[in-house]
């Protein structure tokens, strides 16, 4: 019989830490995660596609179905060197956890998997269902990874009712920020036409970047809405501007401008978009403009969810956590499709991406404390 570790989540962690899972390769994490599933009455499947592989494990066929939700995928490390430790050899130092993964987001994952192996142990016959998804494409391009999965699911009509990212959300101590919703990312690369032409006779040619450069101002200053109680008003932004040949003496025939919207639940996309091309047209603007909706925005406003998660994290941590939708975009959107209650709860995210990613290694314990209390609430 293998010695149960001090610190089961601290122990996979630095299993999961050590695997090289570059995205989209998994580096073998999932395999470690399946069998310790499997182990306490997991059925497990993988759902793969466009060379993306993805675990879905579930407990239980009855309802409420509770999802943990995570990628096992991670950034590249960057200089090895750079590094005080190598960055897929996990570290101990001075309290905490280093290596690439620690924070976002292989310390949550550990933690998932150690809280459902002490819930099992306590409550073998609880009521629901347990499910793990995992992916290995959420650090990419996220387009055959968890939205796979999703789709798999609603082919066969498998709902969920509750879902917890292990996404690093917390600001300065762990669980003082909870994620209940984000905003939706909408970009887009538009196009002005010109006529090029010798830069000493402007008369006989149309410079594209004079001719963008108030429609752009007017875009930037727009009020695009105020927001509401749980977002931030929108947002536009520029990205990035290309025009001319590289030579000082011509004038472009066009310049390109690639621009992005933050949006919140208050405007629309096809609101955005229309705006937008209404304002134009009034500059009077010879463009082209291609759209892509990166993500929509999801909220979870209040619920069993939101509501079972606060009163843990008071429980085992003895703090108020804040509800926030800041940040970036997450596999949260595509999850809220199937399910009404989706949030994000995982580690301090300072670190993340950064040579020297590390988490605090008492918050492993603690986090695994408050995932297992939000099943002892919800799947009672």
């Amino acid at each position: 019989m293998p010695e149960t570790p001090a610190d089961p989540a601290l122990d996979l962690a630095e299993r999961l830490i050590a695997c090289p899972s570059v995205t989209p390769d998994p580096g073998g994490c999932l395999a470690i995660v399946e069998e310790r599933l499997r182990r306490i009455g997991f059925t497990t499947e993988y759902i793969d596609r466009g060379g993306v592989t993805n675990l879905w494990a579930r407990r239980g066929a009855g309802r409420p179905l509770f999802c943990f939700a995570g990628h096992v995928n991670v950034v590249p490390p960057g200089p090895a060197d750079q590094w005080r430790s190598l960055p897929f050899a996990p570290t101990r130092r001075d309290g905490y956890l280093f290596g690439r993964g620690a924070a976002d987001m292989k310390s949550s994952i550990a933690a998932f998997i150690a809280a459902a192996e002490a819930f099992v142990a306590a409550r073998p016959h609880h009521a629901g269902s347990i499910a793990v998804l995992l992916t290995s494409d959420e650090e990419g391009d996220a387009i055959d990874g968890t939205v796979a999965v999703v789709e798999a699911l609603r082919r066969r009509g498998e709902a969920m009712d509750y879902c917890l990212v292990g996404e690093p959300t917390s600001a300065a101590r762990l669980g003082d920020t909870l994620k209940n919703g984000r905003r939706g990312s909408l970009s887009g690369k538009l196009t002005v036409k010109g006529v090029q032409g010798h830069i000493a006779y402007p008369h006989l040619a149309r410079n594209p970047i004079h001719l963008a450069a108030p429609a752009l101002a007017e875009l930037a200053a727009t009020v695009w809405d105020e927001g509401n109680a749980h977002f931030p008003p929108t947002t536009w932004q520029v990205s990035n501007i290309h025009g001319g040949t590289g030579a000082t003496n011509v004038i472009p025939g066009h310049v390109n401008v690639l621009f992005n919207f933050r949006f919140s639940t208050a405007s629309t996309p096809e609101q955005l978009q229309s705006r937008v091309h209404a304002l134009l047209d009034r500059h009077g603007l010879d463009y082209e403009l291609a759209w892509t909706l990166g993500a929509k925005p999801f909220l979870t406003g209040g619920g069993e969810l939101v509501d079972a998660t606060r009163q843990a994290i008071r429980d085992e941590l003895g703090i108020d956590t804040e509800l926030s939708t800041s940040g970036g975009t997450s596999d949260g959107r595509f999850l809220a499709e199937i399910c009404p209650q989706v949030i994000e709860l995982g580690p301090v995210n300072a670190s993340i991406h950064k040579i020297d990613e590390c988490v605090e290694i008492a918050a492993l314990a603690q986090l695994s404390a408050v995932y297992r209390r939000i099943l002892e609430r919800l799947l009672p």
